[in-house]
């Protein structure tokens, strides 16, 4: 597997980063380097507002990064509530994550309803640190929206964001393969709905940015994945569940 450099764009007013961990933060930390997450911002850079997507490992690092590029961390959002996303406790670790982040900047936590109260849980993070929303939400930073779409099955409240022609979904769909079901709140027929109905909207030539590192490349188009990852191979529930259920 090789690493891909760091994703950086400075558009008119889009600014977006893909940060492994590992690589571009946290260095030196070897369960970062393992667990191959991607961290995005996600920022308009007239307004000077960004917004961090699953913070967790080295939050501050992230923010240092962010404001060395002249910008300011206005937010986080979260693509579901397993530690290595937002913080918490995992396989004998403590993951820095929401947490840490919200000690040094006063900003909200934006998660899918269904998956606050595991978000609450595993960061210790209070009801007034959050911000539940549910599909079809948006937000906007600046001049720059995101659309938030539920993506259940991973998790109850997994969801990905939709920016500019760039899906970030988060453990729901990889390059290769997709987000277990087999963890808690997983259920894999609401990920085939996932896949095969909520994420439909998404066109062929939107690029596809994951929650880990997987593959040799760290993104794809949407018509690529569609053809070659072979969790789109079955033509019906009952095929999919047969190989994922």
């Amino acid at each position: 597997m090789t690493d891909a450099p760091a994703s950086e764009e400075h558009g008119e007013r889009l600014y977006f980063r893909q940060l492994l961990s590992g690589r571009d933060f946290a260095v030196g930390d070897p369960l970062a380097a393992q667990m191959r997450n991607f961290v995005y911002v996600i920022g308009d850079r007239e307004s000077g507002k960004a917004v961090v997507i699953d913070p967790a490992y080295d939050p501050l690092g992230v923010v240092e990064l962010v404001e060395n590029d002249g910008l300011t961390v206005a937010g986080a959002l979260a693509t579901h509530y397993h530690p290595d996303h937002v913080g918490g406790a995992m396989m004998g670790f403590d993951i820095m994550g929401c947490r840490e982040l919200l000690e040094q900047r006063t900003v909200p936590v934006h998660v899918h309803a269904d998956d606050a109260e595991f978000v609450r849980k595993v960061t210790g993070l209070g009801e007034s640190d959050l911000i539940s929303h549910h599909t079809g939400d948006h937000l906007e930073i600046g001049a720059v929206r995101i659309e938030l779409i539920h993506t259940p099955g991973h998790t109850p409240g997994s969801q990905c964001f939709l920016v500019d022609g760039r899906l970030l979904a988060g453990d729901t769909l990889f390059l290769d393969g997709c987000g277990r079901t087999d963890l808690p709140g997983g259920d894999p027929a609401q990920l085939y709905e996932s896949l095969t109905q909520r994420l439909a909207k998404v066109p062929d030539t939107a690029t596809l940015y994951p929650g880990h590192l997987y593959s040799p490349d760290a993104s794809a188009s949407m018509g690529h994945t569609r053809q070659h990852n072979f969790v789109f191979a079955p033509k019906s529930a009952e095929q999919w569940l047969a190989m994922f259920g």
